[in-house]
């Protein structure tokens, strides 16, 4: 096992210098940077999504984000995603039929996997982590992606980076990236915060999904909260995308959801105008509170038969529901059935 990993270094380091790009010394470089500055990392918990196999041996393609809190949210995405291919997308009867078949299936089970049409879906854990230092939590780096010229107001973002990403522990994406996973192998739940299961569970798969894929990195809102971080928000396909979450917090949304007084309201719509004011701002402040835009990173196990499910442990606050119309093999659709 050691020498798989001293392999894959040095092909990692032979692609680079075949290569021989700038912006990946560039970026690079920003990640040793990262590393020393934000040393340690700071775990969320679980996010899940939908992968799909097409055919076997040949990749998992995520088709529905990985950004769900709960298992059953990414069955109930999966769910329309097979119903509306039946609906949309065919007009072959038995097509249909074994799409059906599927989504009849996760109306009444808690199932992790189905089969439609020759293609598995399975619904595939990660665990959102951060890098966190002296300071706090790491915020974007400057060779993170972001538009050249920003909307502040334009509702329709970017959509998120993992629909259509492949997952798959092979790919390399430089010396950086390929040793954080080879540090992420071990990475199991310790501490008294976690409940028994949890860590047991934690421990096992280490040995059952030893290895590492990497999501795409996204981008978040977190705030201060005596030592820690509390997440204000979900997850963003840009620090952009980010800020324009803070913003619209601080002068909106906020003061509606938590019902504030005139006065604070004001204070919190100032300071978000002094923040959109500053452009590619990483914090802000509204007195004691500090806000920070912060970088979000998130990993899959692997084993032999592909990405992790959710775990025993994983909890779930509701079961498997019917969230569509009856559909005939013809296509039509009876509301109210």
């Amino acid at each position: 096992m050691a020498d798989d990993w001293k392999r894959r270094l040095e092909r990692a380091h032979r692609e680079m210098v075949g290569r021989d790009d700038p912006v990946e010394w560039v970026k690079e470089a920003s990640g040793v940077e990262a590393s020393l500055r934000y040393p340690r990392l700071a775990l969320r918990g679980p996010l899940f999504g939908v992968a799909v196999e097409r055919e076997r041996g040949q990749g998992w393609e995520v088709v529905r984000e990985i950004g769900a809190g709960m298992p059953q949210e990414a069955r109930d995405s999966l769910n329309s995603l097979l119903w509306f291919r039946a609906k949309d997308d065919t007009d072959d009867p038995e097509v249909r039929r074994d799409l059906l078949a599927a989504v009849a299936i996760l109306e009444k089970e808690p199932v992790n996997e189905v089969e439609a049409v020759g293609e598995r879906y399975r619904i595939v854990r990660a665990d959102e982590f951060a890098r966190s230092g002296d300071d706090g939590l790491e915020p974007p780096r400057p060779t993170d992606p972001d538009p050249a010229e920003p909307s502040w107001d334009d509702r329709n973002g970017p959509p998120s980076p993992d629909l259509g990403f492949v997952l798959t522990p092979e790919r390399t994406d430089g010396l950086t990236q390929e040793a954080l996973k080879l540090g992420l192998r071990t990475f199991a739940y310790t501490g008294d915060r976690y409940p028994a299961r949890v860590r047991n569970d934690s421990l096992r798969a280490v040995e059952t999904h030893p290895d590492i894929a990497l999501l795409p990195v996204t981008f978040g809102v977190a705030e201060r909260n005596g030592a820690g971080w509390q997440p204000r928000g979900g997850l963003q396909p840009t620090p952009h995308e980010a800020r324009r979450l803070l913003y619209s917090g601080m002068t909106d949304i906020w003061a509606r959801i938590y019902k504030y007084p005139e006065d604070k309201a004001e204070r919190f719509r100032l300071a978000g105008e002094e923040f959109r004011a500053a452009g590619r701002a990483d914090e802000a402040r509204v007195g004691s509170r500090l806000f920070r835009i912060c970088r979000v990173e998130r990993l899959v196990r692997f084993g032999p038969d592909g990405p992790e499910m959710p775990r025993p442990s994983d909890v779930d606050e509701y079961g498997p529901i019917k969230m569509h119309p009856t559909m005939d093999l013809d296509g039509t659709v009876h509301h109210g059935r």
